[in-house]
């Protein structure tokens, strides 16, 4: 049988990453919970045989149910009757296969019937879901709005939601409106409290919902009257069954065809606030879209990864000139450079969610208890790590994703413009990845504080720091090399004192910290693994080439410049 998740070495390999023994240890509270429920791990080696087994599972299912529908999905979609959407049937069956292997909640704590895995394995299930079928990724991924539900809901809440997703619940994030998209402070949806029934209503229309008709939804409304900025936004719950949300439609999409994209029409609508009033937006909707933009990460990989296997299948088969056309430079180096920029996104996708892991993990114990010092420090360095971290992958996972469908495509030549072959669809299903949860644009605006305040640079000296074997050293010059003129243009750039200029280079010194990053981490997994050595070694050259770039740019431009850049 074919299986997505066995089939690539790459995520075992990053599944067993050293940081996993002290971050199972912390998200399992040291196994407390192997007395309570016969099925926790007794251990670090039995959690990560669960993983194993479950990730194994559901790469089953992406290669032997979800990947076939695929295209009659795209084909057929979704559609709306009576105010509500009904899936494609491909979607149906997915849905139903995955929920039948209990694998729908699987971060959830034990006791509202998840298993309570980290948030390393669970990425990983969505990259498999995302090669599969991202259309479909999009419906499993929504259940991230449960991890907003586990953080902040009251207890009564989290008791009659979170079990409902082990159960199938399907789930949405109501932000967008017509009016506003990326600028969720102009959210107009009227949230008002009856008084007399005791319960919030709310009212209006929101749009672009991905998912909009789900049974459970996060909804963002202005609840403070006379308020026209975030301060005056909450977060609230809606359940389906309670009624008063209409599908007026679903939008005619490029790509993820089978994922609806919803406009609502909520009308005295009864919902539940999240939380506290007035921390909508400022708290709790900027902690669901940092888990949106990992969940965007892992799509990306995924659809990189499918269009990577459908460009090398293609290669390997078809021939020109009496040999097959993998066998001509122009062709065998597309390839190779789209399995490097493969692994270095998928090495910083798994270090981000690490970071992830490890700040969650805490602070769920501090809920429980004092922290030392020391556990403070590392829940502080985690948090500003994860922060930095996300719109970094974000940004590189979606943009390389696309490129990555785009050379697959050109592999295929003619074919690849047919709609008979997989990589017409998965380019037009990349294309999405780098709008978004936040465009790339506003990646960078996210991304660049750590690039002002020495966030990157710091991470970047704690990895030259550690360790290599000999032969890895040559390499290693050369991303310190590449960190000296990095800072230095830095420096140059923020010593200007002009904020615009800062923004205006602030993708070109973004990109270049990652760069060096992904460079350092794919010379991590060569240390612990030789086979993974030829990786580093063709990426770090290409880091170097691209850097330089970005740095001469940056060197040789002139601020009056900028002036003739608004021309457009």
């Amino acid at each position: 049988m074919a299986n997505f998740y066995t089939d690539n070495k790459d995520l075992r390999f990053h599944l067993r990453h050293p940081a996993m023994e002290k971050i199972v240890r912390l998200k399992e509270m040291d196994y407390r919970d192997k007395e309570k429920y016969d099925y926790a791990p007794h251990d670090f080696e039995d959690a990560m045989d669960n993983y194993d087994k479950v990730l194994e599972i559901i790469g089953a299912i992406c290669a032997e149910v979800i990947a076939p529908n695929a295209e009659d999905v795209d084909l057929e979609g979704p559609t709306v009757t009576g105010g509500h959407v009904t899936y494609a049937r491909g979607t149906r069956e997915n849905h139903e296969t995955l929920t039948k292997a209990g694998v729908i909640g699987m971060n959830f704590p034990r006791q509202y019937d998840g298993l309570n895995f980290p948030m390393v394995p669970y990425v990983m299930a969505a990259e498999l879901v995302s090669r599969a079928d991202a259309g479909f990724a999009n419906i499993w991924g929504l259940q991230d709005c449960g991890e907003t539900i586990l953080e902040f809901a009251s207890d009564e809440i989290k008791q009659e939601f979170l079990p409902r997703f082990n159960k199938g619940a399907t789930a949405s994030m109501d932000l967008t409106e017509p009016d506003a998209g990326s600028d969720l402070q102009a959210v107009q949806l009227k949230a008002h409290y009856d008084e007399e029934r005791g319960v919030w209503l709310l009212n209006g229309v929101k749009r672009f919902i991905t998912n909009g008709d789900a049974e459970i939804s996060l909804v963002l409304a202005r609840s403070e009257e006379g308020t026209s900025d975030g301060r005056g936004l909450s977060l609230f719950i809606y359940d389906r069954a309670d009624g008063g949300v209409i599908v007026r439609r679903i939008e005619n999409k490029m790509g993820i065809k089978g994922s609806p994209t919803c406009e609502l029409a909520f009308r005295n609508v009864p919902v539940k606030l999240i939380g506290e009033r007035r921390l909508g937006l400022i708290k709790y909707v900027m902690s669901l879209m940092n888990g949106a933009r990992l969940g965007v990460g892992a799509q990306s990989v995924g659809i990189a990864q499918a269009a990577y296997e459908e460009a090398r299948k293609y290669a390997s088969e078809r021939k020109q000139f009496g040999k097959t056309i993998d066998q001509f430079p122009a062709v065998y180096e597309i390839l190779t450079l789209m399995k490097v920029r493969l692994a270095a996104m998928r090495s910083l996708l798994y270090e981000t969610a690490r970071f992830v892991d490890t700040y969650k993990a805490w602070s769920f114990i501090a809920a429980e208890r004092q922290l030392t010092k020391e556990e403070r420090d590392d829940l502080k360095i985690n948090t500003r790590l994860a922060d930095i971290y996300t719109p970094m992958v974000k940004l590189v996972s979606s943009e390389w994703c696309n490129s990555i469908a785009y050379d697959a495509v050109q592999i295929h030549g003619g074919a690849g413009f047919i709609k008979d072959f997989p990589v017409e669809r998965l380019y037009r299903d990349a294309r999405i990845t780098s709008i978004y949860e936040g465009t790339s644009q506003l990646q960078v605006v996210a991304a660049i504080r750590g690039v002002t305040t020495g966030g990157y640079l710091n991470q970047i000296r704690e990895y030259e720091k550690r360790e290599l074997r000999p032969e890895l050293d040559h390499l290693k010059k050369e991303l310190v090399s590449l960190t000296d003129d990095y800072e230095k243009r830095v420096a140059q750039v923020v010593s200007a004192g002009n904020n615009e200029l800062t923004d205006f280079h602030a993708r070109r010194l973004v990109e270049m910290a990652a760069n060096i990053v992904m460079g350092y981490l794919l010379l991590d997994d060569a240390q612990r693994d030789a086979c993974r050595t030829s990786l580093a070694e063709l990426f770090i050259p290409l880091a170097v080439s691209e850097n330089r770039v970005r740095s001469e740019y940056i060197d040789s431009f002139e601020e009056k410049l900028l002036g003739l850049y608004k021309i457009g």
